[in-house]
């Protein structure tokens, strides 16, 4: 019993010393600990701030493939049937310039326009309305090479949309230091949502923050963090990423002050191969100042049943503890 009493001993000792070294505040390289603050457990995370890009170039225009492929699939369908109504619009418009250039039209009737437009787009061709007039005929012409056009464009997008491998990678809300093994330790995890494995799975946790040079320029500067298991063979239920705050890392010395001046910045990339695709996926995440828990740690939720089965309880997954 003497073992365990020894460890607890160890742990409240390291973080006494944590919060000796929050007090006074010295640059003894120890953690410097927040005010006391009551557990901010699954709070919703605000939105980012988006830098602000001024260009003379039509940036919309030029990424608009790509903007489309970013979009969900939901957008992607609202953005398909927008350029096709647009499109009809146009050429209903067009068509009615002609009044007698199609046979059975109505005159005056934009409807029967846009449905003969329709019909042309989609190559349905009903056969009661038709061309007869060269100017109708041209537009016709046109409108059936700018459907093929829309059309294989469409299926493209579609197809590149949803045949993509995704990762369905949880983040815990809040990332947390505290003392492992007697060291400042920042710690945050990640949950596979889905029934597969993502093998070779690598995570990178870069620090950015904001710095002043010699010259007094300030400028953004990234710095990789160190893990204690960067890489992990299989990763199916949850995965806990720490980095040890040493004199090696560039958290040494921090307080939380000094990251909410720095405005720092957490990124996280985890990468790995799909076993039911076996092509790589990617999930990123990003940690705020103020998303950074000190002296608090995860609550467990990993169990094990009496016939041996693994069981997580994702309900806990993003809450925080005392130490």
């Amino acid at each position: 019993m003497a073992a365990p009493a020894q460890t607890a001993l160890g742990r409240r000792g390291a973080f006494a010393a944590l919060a000796r070294a929050g007090r006074s505040r010295q640059d003894d390289g120890m953690i410097k600990e927040a005010p006391p603050q009551p557990p901010p457990v699954r709070a919703r995370r605000p939105k980012s701030r988006r830098p602000i890009v001024q260009s003379s170039e039509q940036r919309f225009i030029i990424d608009l493939y790509h903007r489309a492929m970013a979009l969900p699939l939901w957008g992607v369908l609202v953005l398909m049937a927008g350029f096709f109504m647009a499109l009809n619009l146009g050429f209903a418009w067009l068509y009615s310039l002609d009044p007698g250039g199609i046979i059975n039209l109505r005159r005056g009737d934009f409807l029967d326009a846009f449905f003969f437009s329709v019909e042309t787009f989609g190559t349905i061709g009903y056969g009661y309305m038709a061309p007869v007039s060269v100017y109708a005929n041209s537009v016709m012409t046109l409108e059936t090479f700018l459907g093929l056009v829309y059309v294989a464009i469409a299926t493209g997008l579609v197809f590149a949309r949803v045949s993509r491998p995704t990762a369905r990678v949880t983040f815990s809300q809040h990332a947390v230091v505290t003392v492992f093994d007697g060291v400042p330790t920042l710690m945050f995890r990640a949950a596979n949502r889905r029934s597969n494995q993502i093998l070779e799975a690598e995570v990178m946790v870069t620090l950015a923050r904001d710095i002043t040079t010699s010259e007094g320029h300030r400028l953004r500067r990234f710095e990789e963090l160190a893990v204690l298991r960067a890489r992990s063979p299989l990763f199916a239920l949850t995965w806990t990423v720490m980095h040890r705050i040493d004199p090696s890392s560039p958290l040494y010395g921090a307080s939380p002050e000094s990251l909410a001046r720095d405005e720092v910045e957490l990124i996280v990339v985890l990468s790995g191969v799909d076993d039911h695709f076996a092509q790589r996926i990617h999930a990123r995440h990003a940690y705020g100042a103020h998303e950074i828990v000190w002296g608090k740690r995860f609550a467990d939720v990993l169990s094990v049943t009496p016939d041996g089965r693994r069981v997580i309880d994702f309900r806990r997954f993003h809450d925080v503890v005392d130490a």
